[in-house]
């Protein structure tokens, strides 16, 4: 969500900027916008379109120059317009405004400001106009009621009368060779190049730039200037001191590759799915404690409960675990909303085990109720995490590094499935030192994790299929989604992924829970897709499906070969290559992506970029 790109440089770094928006268009946007230092000016272009149709004006525009700063914005304060789009400029006529130039400041933020409207007020008074209904601008006007020559202490001396998050890159028409960029709650990285550093929300911005990357830390003021950069952090007392952070090498993915045969990022994400599950267990050849770090085996030792900390997809993934944790594992396991869980009050234990699940390691929502958990006493903490780098991993005392590689697509695929299978390693590993995974048991789970690839690769055969059903789901406006079990959440995911990017509304439900009320809703009309493996529940599940049946509701149902559902009139039926027993979500998710991913194809929307969504969520 909302990107971040800056540079000083001794070259022309307008295209820098704009290749870092590109890369960073995954996120999610709905605005965009460049600013840079040029003839002792500063100039901007902003545009509600794509960062192509921003390149094109940039160009038209003949804007270039060494200093520049640019963003892509997902709206919270004020709608998608161009006057609310990132970079903003300072502004003030009256005469209690310190003599305020119209654009003396260039500023772009990532996160929410929590005192705006107060900050506004103040800055009203005092004789700054206001162009925009942002919080961001908020910020411009303040560092320019604060600047007196030096912009990196007019910078500190506005960050503590914030209140909220933020990550912002910042400059000054009267310093041409100088960015300040600083982070509390939104994650910023510092890119250091030979005489030009940067900076970015991520580091895959600067991808091809360079490779040597600064991890800011919470609290962090950053100054760059062409040929030296130098980082201030908070002390105890509340003082800034002078720091050092690490300069760390990451190969960042460029773009996340290029789209090869396929249509879409999603299609080519979900038919990776083989391949990242692949790398994700690549190397492991026993279930020991070690693969989630050094001190797990002690960690591990010392606790005797699971909380999960996730929001989205990623608490679907939790959800599943907690099936697997409490029947193999036997260790009771709580899952949480992290966007709530913070708000309310809850009963910690310091025996618990807090599993954050994230595949940017960057969600606000989880990280802050990570921080929660921790207030509360409850210290150890592991995180499952698709980015090695990220402040989740930093943030946690133990952490599984899924190998899902980059995800450009903002539904959630590959590392959805990925993150199942850290689960399911974390659960065979705690069965194991609670004494519930005999050795036969711990081969077994072995080698059906090793032939999780070739069995999903199988279910991918099924797209034909899935592509039929979905021209059947094309005029749909409402879906049903049953499972039980652990394939409940499935169905959970199943119907988020159909109502993300094809804009049908669906729903998912327990199937036990149909005559409790969601029966109330059911006729010819109403698509009732079942998850219907052959374990322990399917006769309960053959009986809610004849309640659909004798609603007249048609139902699509994912069976495994051998549970005896036959295609017949208003029930069709894709039958599952084999049946995988408790890995058996992994399986089943695929085609709910497939029939998602073919239904909003044939709908017409934008699969990649669903309206109104962003792909990393780094504000509340």
């Amino acid at each position: 969500m909302c990107g971040i790109v800056g540079a000083v440089s001794q070259r022309n770094i307008v295209p820098i900027l704009l290749q870092g928006l590109q890369r960073l268009e995954y996120r999610g946007y709905d605005s965009c916008g460049v600013a840079v230092h040029q003839g002792g000016q500063l100039r901007r272009s902003r545009s509600t379109s794509r960062v192509a149709e921003l390149d094109a004006m940039v160009l038209q525009d003949g804007i270039e120059g060494l200093v520049g700063i640019a963003h892509t914005r997902w709206a919270t304060h004020g709608a998608p317009a161009v006057h609310n789009a990132h970079p903003h400029f300072s502004h003030g006529t009256g005469t209690d405004a310190k003599s305020a130039k119209a654009g003396r400041i260039a500023l772009v933020h990532n996160g929410i400001i929590e005192n705006h409207d107060e900050l506004r007020a103040e800055l009203k008074a005092r004789g700054y106009e206001f162009t925009s209904q942002t919080d961001t601008e908020v910020i411009a006007h303040l560092i320019d009621s604060l600047y007196q020559g030096d912009l990196f202490d007019a910078v500190q001396s506005a960050l503590p009368q914030l209140r909220g998050a933020y990550a912002i890159a910042v400059f000054c028409q009267e310093e041409p060779l100088r960015v300040v960029g600083a982070r509390e709650g939104s994650p910023l990285v510092l890119g250091v190049g030979k005489g030009e550093n940067f900076l970015a929300s991520d580091a895959m911005a600067l991808a091809g730039v360079t490779d040597q990357i600064v991890y800011l830390e919470e609290g962090d003021v950053v100054d760059l200037q062409q040929g030296k950069y130098w980082i201030t952090g908070k002390a105890d007392g509340g003082a800034r001191v002078r720091i050092d952070r690490p300069v760390k090498t990451v190969h960042a993915h460029s773009g996340a590759a290029e789209l090869g045969p396929y249509r879409h990022y999603m299609q080519k994400e979900i038919f990776e799915q083989p391949r990242a599950i692949a790398d994700t267990l690549e190397g492991i050849e026993g279930i020991t404690p070690d693969l989630f770090g050094d001190d797990a085996a002690k960690v591990f030792s010392q606790i005797d409960k699971v909380l999960i900390l996730a929001c989205g997809t990623s608490s679907y993934s939790g959800m599943t675990a907690k099936y697997w944790l409490e029947s193999i594992a036997k260790i009771p396991c709580q899952v949480e909303i992290a966007s709530e869980y913070r708000y309310r009050d809850s009963v910690p234990d310091p025996k618990t085990l807090v599993v954050t699940i994230s595949q940017s390691g960057e969600t606000a929502d989880t990280l802050a109720a990570l921080k929660h958990a921790r207030a509360q006493g409850m210290a150890q903490t592991l995180t499952i995490c698709n980015v090695s780098t990220s402040a989740m991993v930093r943030e946690c005392k133990l952490s599984f590094i899924t190998h899902a590689g980059a995800e450009i697509g903002v539904a959630s695929t590959k590392a959805f499935s990925t993150q199942l299978v850290a689960l399911f390693l974390l659960t065979l590993v705690l069965a194991k030192q609670r004494g519930h995974l005999p050795e036969t048991g711990e081969a077994a789970a072995l080698r059906n994790l090793r032939h999780l690839p070739a069995a999903v690769q199988s279910v991918l055969a099924l797209e034909p299929q899935i592509i039929a059903w979905a021209e059947l789901f094309t005029p749909k406006q409402n879906a049903l989604f049953l499972g039980r079990g652990r394939h409940y959440p499935i169905a959970l995911e199943g119907a988020l992924k159909l109502k993300e990017i094809s804009y049908i509304h669906a729903e998912a439900y327990p199937a036990g829970e149909l005559k409790h009320g969601p029966l109330a809703l059911v006729d010819a009309a109403m698509p009732v897709v079942t998850i219907a493996p052959n374990d322990q529940l399917l006769e309960k599940l053959k009986s809610n499906m004849q309640e659909v049946r004798a609603r007249g509701g048609e139902l699509f149902v994912f069976a495994d070969a051998d549970t005896r559902i036959e295609n017949e009139p208003g029930v069709h039926v894709i039958r599952m290559p084999e049946h995988y027993g408790a890995l058996s979500p992994i399986l089943h998710v695929v085609p709910l992506q497939l029939l998602a991913y073919h239904t909003a194809c044939a709908r017409g929307t934008d699969v990649d970029k669903p309206r109104n969504l962003a792909k990393s969520v780094t504000v509340e």
